[in-house]
């Protein structure tokens, strides 16, 4: 299954409900389940971004759903990532002319 890193950043209305974030990570699980996603992982981070998930999902439109569903809420403003494994790697390599 595809792997993705979902980097979040906590709106004013994040911010300011920032005591209930980790009642919300549960709830962006349950909601990634709903999409056939699984969070893998999931930090709380310093700097540029709030906080990080590791998403497998079944493909781009599944990930990309869970993002919107997510952004709805309007606690967090989201940026998706596709994520490649060294065999996922060698496979694009392998197709570099």
């Amino acid at each position: 299954m595809p792997a993705f890193i979902i980097l979040s950043s906590f709106t004013d209305q994040g911010v300011r409900a920032v005591k209930d974030t980790t009642k919300r990570a549960e709830k962006f699980k349950e909601l990634a389940k709903q999409h056939g996603a699984t969070v893998k992982e999931l930090y709380w981070t310093l700097g540029q971004y709030d906080a990080i998930a590791v998403v497998d999902a079944p493909d781009v439109t599944s990930i990309t759903a869970l993002g919107l569903s997510l952004g709805i809420a309007g606690n967090v403003r989201t940026q998706t990532l596709p994520a490649f494994t060294a065999d996922d790697m060698a496979k694009v390599l392998a197709k570099v002319k």
